[in-house]
């Protein structure tokens, strides 16, 4: 009986999120804000109404009725928030069978119980590119998800339309798995190099018999692996690549150049500000950690100033999380850069907004404020790239996805920075920072 109980408590919660987020798309108003655009300036005082899902104005003085209605008056109001790298959603994500495995696909195991999807959401992301693990030299095609909590058709979580992508990797992770684990290639970072020319010329061979079938009559046999990787090979997949190194990331650059390939996110790009100007004329993106290094060897040299740096040599750059716990403040990340760099208020959220979705291919939907653009929008409280602000509302194709109003089961604390820190505290911050223990903290410091 108690069992039955629990089903039914269980039964009827399930129920009712369904009627709360069964839609996928809404209308809402949002009034007053301080809208930053990314792309077209900042504008104050200003309404966004969003219709079916869509940005359909953007003004001052707007009005609807029969919608529901946010005030956004002495709130700042952006674009959703688009986490280039992450892994929320997904669990074991490395098919480690194989040093290639380009026919296994993320999408096929979203899990939309996932919490983390909703503390993402508390953090203003909207948008996360769902990947395959390092593990192997070419892992598995990726997903860009929505984040449509309380929506439990897995199906429903997918960007529809958005490009395909797909996990590589450099470096120590694949050698320590294959070469070290299973004592199979690659063992070296010059094995690695080889995993990628036997592939794509095993791609380019497949691709090669599939033409000639029409006069021979003989298909080859059919490979869903060399499928995939024919598709990267004309230009279908987006490229996501795991490194570090510099040295590897020219190696790739060469071979992609080799066989015509030109679509690559470089992934994590430690090294990066050593090679910017070749990323630059190679076209290639880079999606950094904000000062994360020296967690292994391969790891040990980096700056902080690496996205700056990046920016700087006009390398299409973001900041991502590959974490559970950084997705849920990707502006305190961005806000970094600002520490180590100087860049502009803009410029730092082009890394969490615009750019991210750039090197997704959904930069025509999303990672802006523009008529026409999915209603994807984060109201904060306090500026986003102050340590002080916070997200009130996350809004995903027009429909609240959090409301901090409506969050009962976390205990918030609004501080307030015209308090008077304590003076132990504040010597505190300073025998830390004299210890160089607060490298990366947020310090930004326009007047907002």
């Amino acid at each position: 009986m108690q069992q039955r109980s629990r089903l039914y408590l269980i039964a009827s919660i399930i129920a009712l999120t369904l009627q709360v987020f069964g839609q996928s798309t809404g209308d809402i108003l949002i009034k007053n804000g301080t809208v930053i655009t990314i792309e077209d300036g900042i504008k104050e005082q200003t309404d966004i109404l969003i219709r079916n899902g869509k940005i359909s104005q953007i003004g001052e003085g707007l009005s609807a009725s029969n919608i529901t209605e946010i005030d956004a008056e002495g709130m700042y109001v952006m674009p959703g928030i688009v986490d280039a790298h992450s892994h929320i959603g997904i669990d074991a994500v490395n098919e480690a069978t194989n040093p290639v495995t380009a026919e296994v696909w993320v999408g096929d195991a979203i899990n939309p119980f996932d919490v983390g999807l909703y503390r993402a959401l508390a953090g203003g992301v909207t948008i996360s590119h769902a990947m395959h693990g390092s593990a192997n030299a070419i892992g598995g095609q990726c997903e860009t998800i929505k984040h449509r909590w309380g929506d439990l058709d897995p199906e429903n979580w997918r960007m529809k339309d958005a490009p395909r992508t797909i996990k590589f990797a450099l470096g120590e992770n694949p050698m320590r798995v294959h070469g070290e684990g299973k004592n199979v290639a690659p063992r070296t970072r010059m094995g690695i190099e080889q995993e990628f020319r036997r592939s794509f010329a095993a791609a380019k061979e497949y691709k090669a018999k599939k033409a000639k079938a029409g006069t021979t009559g003989q298909m080859p046999e059919y490979s869903l692996r060399l499928e995939t990787l024919a598709d990267i090979l004309d230009g279908k997949i987006i490229i996501h690549c795991h490194s570090y190194r510099a040295d590897e990331i020219l190696m790739l650059m060469n071979v992609l150049e080799d066989y015509g390939v030109d679509k690559i996110c470089f992934q994590h790009v430690n090294e990066g500000f050593k090679v910017a100007p070749e990323l630059a004329e190679f076209g290639a993106y880079a999606s950094v950690f904000s000062d994360w290094w020296a967690y292994k060897f391969e790891v040990y040299y980096s700056t902080a100033y690496n996205a700056t740096i990046l920016t700087r040599n006009n390398v299409i750059t973001s900041i991502n999380s590959d974490s559970r716990e950084l997705i849920r403040h990707l502006y305190h990340e961005a806000a970094k850069t600002q520490r180590y760099g100087d860049l502009t208020d803009n410029e730092a959220l082009k890394l969490i907004t615009i750019n991210p979705a750039i090197q997704l291919g959904i930069d025509d939907r999303v990672g802006s404020i523009k008529v026409g653009k999915d209603g994807d929008i984060v109201i904060f409280k306090g500026h986003p790239l102050s340590i002080y602000g916070t997200p009130q509302y996350t809004i995903v194709d027009g429909v609240v996805r959090f409301d901090i109003n409506e969050d009962p089961d976390d205990i918030r604390v609004d501080v307030d920075p015209t308090v008077e820190i304590p003076a132990f505290y504040e010597q505190s911050v300073y025998d830390h920072e004299a210890e160089g223990c607060m490298q990366g903290v947020s310090t930004h410091s326009h007047q907002h």
